[in-house]
Formats: structure tokens, C-alpha cells, sequence
């Protein structure tokens, strides 16, 4: 028995899908969602087999949620619902990606579960890119003590490797990810800077280099005291970098 999580803004379609879902003796509904974050905490506590996914909702938008979803161990197979074009369509089929096109029909919901394929960050990027959807998040997924945290990403100070974790350095805490660094600083490099190779800043947050008593080059967070007491110190090889981004380089 397959187990199916429905996400979807609009209830009329939950319900649809629902109903359709239960004419398939080999598949049963995990939960209904009507947004992104009710989705990723349905999908941690529920652990689908399936994640049926809009794309288009408010919030956290379908290729987020996809994000989050395929950072799960192990993720759930994700079957996108949209009523986007043929053009858009054809990209969906060239990465075999599962995907619904609105009206949704039995048929359709049928054949899109059994070749429901589990979702690659690089077949991800190369979908967001060829149908010109946003694969960016807008936040970033902490777990405390078995509850979700979406951290948004314009809260962020800085992210800190801490062992095999990502220390995020943010505007109502801190929290770990298991993330990798490199792949964050990819993501974001347009609105982070690597100063050390342990540690990246966000641009907006820093309101000047100056230099310790050690002679040394120091980031100086704009209305953000330093965490534990600690100056961000700038390694050599990153400071004329850093110089440069600062400078819209």
C-alpha cells in the first residue's frame, strides 16, 4: 500500500484528488495539506511514499516544498499538479518528472503515480530552468526536537560550518542544518559572501571591514551583535573578494 500526501491550496482540488485517490485499492491518502509549510510537517510526522504537489501557492511555492521534501531520508516521490502549457509540459516529461495536468483526471492521476519518480536537486535546477520557475527557496529547513522551522532567508546574518552541520546565524536564533556549505554558498551567491571557509555572509548584513588589534581584517554586522562575543575574522585569501562584493563587483 502506497501512501499519499495531496497538497494544494484549494480545497475543491484536495478534495478531488482525494476522491479519486480512493477508487486505487493500492494507494491511500497520508494527509491533506493546503499549503508548503503544512506539507513539509505532514510529510515529516506522515513519511508519504507520494507527495501529490502543486506548484503555484501561496507561500512556499510547489518547487520549494520539492526542495525540502528531497532533503527527507528517504524523500518521498513527487508528482507535480499544474495547469501550465504544452511548452512547459514537454520539460516536465523530459526530466521524467511525475505530473498532473489540471483538470485532473482519473486516467492522468493513474499513470503519473506509477511512474512516479523520485526527485534529483539536479533534475530540480534543470526543470526550473527550462519551464523559467523559481528553484531558489525562500527559506531554509531546520528540524528542533521533531518540529519543522522555516528559516526565510532574508533573516539570515550567517551560516557557519559546524562539523557535518550548518550553524544558521539568524534574526530570532540560531539553528542547524544538514546542508552542505558549498552547496548553500551555490545557491545563494548572489546574497552571500564566503569570508573563511567555514563561514558565508549575508551582503545586507555588513556594514564595514575594519581591522583588529591583531592587524587582522574583521566583518562588521550591521545591527547585529556578534554571536558569543566573537568578531568574524576574514581569511587573506577571501578579503579582496569580500572588498569586491561589497563594492557591487
Amino acid at each position: 500500500m502506497m501512501r499519499v500526501l495531496i497538497v494544494d491550496d484549494e480545497e475543491p482540488a484536495r478534495v478531488r484528488l482525494e476522491q479519486i485517490l480512493s477508487d486505487f485499492p493500492d494507494y491511500e491518502c497520508a494527509g491533506l495539506a493546503a499549503n508548503g509549510e503544512e506539507a513539509l510537517r505532514l510529510a515529516i510526522a506522515e513519511r508519504p511514499d507520494v507527495v501529490l504537489l502543486d506548484i503555484r501557492m501561496p507561500g512556499l511555492s510547489g518547487m520549494e516544498v520539492a526542495h525540502h521534501l528531497n532533503a527527507l531520508d528517504p524523500p518521498p516521490a513527487v508528482v507535480f499538479t499544474t495547469a501550465y502549457d504544452e511548452y512547459a509540459i514537454e520539460a516536465f516529461e523530459a526530466e521524467a518528472l511525475g505530473y498532473i495536468l489540471k483538470p485532473v483526471r482519473r486516467t492522468r492521476l493513474e499513470a503519473a503515480l506509477e511512474r512516479a519518480s523520485r526527485l534529483a536537486p539536479s533534475a530540480l535546477s534543470r526543470l526550473g530552468a527550462s519551464t523559467e520557475l523559481e528553484t531558489r527557496r525562500a527559506h531554509l529547513c531546520a528540524r528542533r526536537q521533531g518540529e519543522l522551522r522555516l528559516i526565510p532567508i532574508d533573516n539570515i546574518v550567517y551560516l557557519e560550518a559546524d562539523q557535518k552541520y550548518v550553524c544558521v546565524h539568524h534574526s530570532d536564533g540560531e539553528d542547524l542544518i544538514d546542508e552542505p556549505l558549498k552547496s548553500l554558498e551555490t545557491e545563494f551567491a548572489d546574497r552571500f559572501v564566503r569570508i573563511h571557509r567555514s563561514v558565508l555572509v549575508a551582503l545586507s548584513r555588513i556594514e564595514r571591514i575594519d581591522r583588529n588589534t591583531e592587524g587582522k581584517s574583521q566583518v562588521i554586522l550591521r545591527n547585529h551583535s556578534q554571536a558569543d562575543g566573537k568578531a568574524l575574522i576574514i581569511s587573506r585569501r577571501h578579503v579582496a573578494d569580500v572588498k569586491r562584493r561589497l563594492k557591487g563587483g
